[in-house]
């Protein structure tokens, strides 16, 4: 990426039920530079959604269905999760899209480590089925929001090592509520950044995707998401975090105002 864009997490609240073309109109009139596809129950788009989306220049990124769990019991959900990341994958792929991303699983009360083995030997099998068809799209574990979830910082650093198009997709406002109020500061943001760049190198700072939202959360961590200036989470110093370490790629905003908080934090960022 050649510099730091800031998408929705969606059609724009602004576009009503008129669809991507309407959604794109108001991203134009906003200044904002493009949306994550969000396949919330499953990898569904029409005919006229692929040709509003395939013919944008805006960036696109892809949300896979929440129903997704490679750490499952069950081999049926299993294969029905490893099916849905590979369908997300192929579809945000022939529209031109820039990654994808995923909650990954959950510890189901399980050793770390034999759940860290678990998800990536079905991530290897993710990407040897997209890499047969020439699919290079970066596929991204996101990192979670409740200790129950698989997918803390370091263990998608790691699990990124293992694989050539795996980077994460760090959702700061995850990690704010899932130690319950830390990696709220200027230094926190900015020792993620060096910890990235330390372990997966400048290509995992140039090649960025991010989420950002207001967010609630007790001691279980993640609650709900807020508007960002109905939370106590800091989005302007993780923005000079940003700006400090000159960070390229895609932030997406996933505050229930989509479109109101990504242009707040385009504006901030771009008025640093």
């Amino acid at each position: 990426m050649d510099k730091l864009y800031f998408l929705t997490a969606g059609v724009p609240l602004r576009a009503g039920n008129k669809g991507y073309e309407a959604g794109f109109k108001v991203l134009d009139e906003m200044g904002l530079d493009g949306l994550e596809l969000e396949f919330v129950r499953g990898v569904r788009i029409s005919d006229k959604s692929r040709k509003a989306v395939g013919a944008t220049t805006k960036v696109i990124t892809a949300h896979a269905p929440f129903y997704v769990n490679l750490n499952a019991r069950e081999e049926d959900k299993l294969e029905a999760s490893v099916q849905r990341i590979i369908e997300t994958a192929e579809v945000a792929n022939d529209l031109g899209g820039y990654s994808i991303t995923f909650h990954a699983g959950y510890y189901l009360g399980q050793d770390a480590e034999l759940v860290y083995n678990n998800i990536k030997s079905k991530i290897e099998v993710i990407t040897n089925e997209l890499a047969k068809s020439g699919n290079k799209i970066w596929i991204r574990p996101e990192t979670t929001g409740k200790a129950t979830q698989w997918g803390d910082l370091e263990e998608i650093a790691r699990l990124s090592k293992e694989f050539e198009t795996v980077l994460p997709c760090v959702d700061f406002s995850h990690l704010h509520a899932r130690y319950n109020g830390i990696s709220n500061t200027y230094d926190e943001f900015c020792s993620i950044f060096e910890y990235i760049g330390n372990e997966l190198g400048q290509a995992a700072l140039d090649n960025f995707h991010a989420h950002i939202a207001g967010i609630e959360y007790g001691a279980k961590g993640e609650k709900k998401h807020l508007n960002l200036e109905e939370s106590d989470f800091n989005y302007k110093d993780l923005l000079r975090a940003f700006k400090k370490f000159d960070i390229k790629g895609a932030v997406v905003c996933e505050s229930p105002n989509i479109e109101d908080d990504a242009k707040l934090l385009k504006d901030f960022y771009y008025g640093l």
